[in-house]
């Protein structure tokens, strides 16, 4: 390889998490719609597809026997049970996306997100934020779920968002134009970063 020759930079790592109620699918789903080359990271559960759910697409559906083997291979980079199922990131196919350039976009809870910190000590943390206590218990609460269930959920949500202290950015989602506008500007900064720029710095330099 000649000392001009085009060097990959690796790709760019965005991991998002949120209480429920914070509206971080919508967040999520606009900033794809702005940056078409920013790949999801699609996860595997041994759940069952929920309605409007697509193999390959929400999720990567397996049973539990399978999942299991994953883990015995040492497949994932994370996972992690709730409520009777398993849920787990793919190592290989994360590693895939980001040795060839390719940038990945991954939904997770905090424990989640500090396993694959761990690993890709350069992936940007991003934590959605609903604007108020008064404002998430509203938005659960229009879920017309049950007083218990709302409780329950309020009280999760409470939890994760004690975790955003060690996130890299917080965007508060009040109004979703302005949470994605922020959103966008973490992505363009991330993206600019000197390191990332280096080959292009280094052609003035020689």
């Amino acid at each position: 390889m000649s000392d001009h020759e085009s060097k990959k930079v690796p790709g760019l790592l965005m991991v998002v998490s949120a209480p429920s109620g914070a509206g971080k699918t919508s967040v999520c789903r606009r900033v794809m719609e702005l940056f078409p080359d920013i790949h999801f990271s699609i996860s595997v559960t041994t759940r069952e597809p929920r309605p409007g759910e697509v193999e390959g697409k929400d999720y990567h559906f397996v049973s539990i026997e399978k999942f299991r083997e994953m883990i015995a291979r040492d497949e994932f980079v994370e996972w992690v049970e709730n409520y009777g199922h398993f849920y787990g990131t793919s190592k290989v196919t994360m590693d895939h996306f980001l040795e060839r350039g390719c940038d990945l976009l991954l939904d997770i809870e905090p424990r989640g997100a500090r396993e694959i910190k761990k690993h890709y000590a350069r992936a940007a943390l991003v934590f959605i934020l609903p604007p108020s206590l008064a404002e998430l218990r509203k938005r659960l609460a229009n879920r017309g779920e049950s007083f218990e269930v709302l409780e329950r959920r309020l009280n999760a949500s409470l939890s994760e968002i004690r975790e955003a202290t060690w996130y890299d950015y917080v965007v508060v989602n009040e109004k979703l134009e302005d949470a994605v506008e922020r959103f966008r500007a973490v992505y363009l900064a991330e993206k600019s970063r000197t390191e990332r720029c280096a080959e292009k710095i280094e052609l003035f330099l020689t």
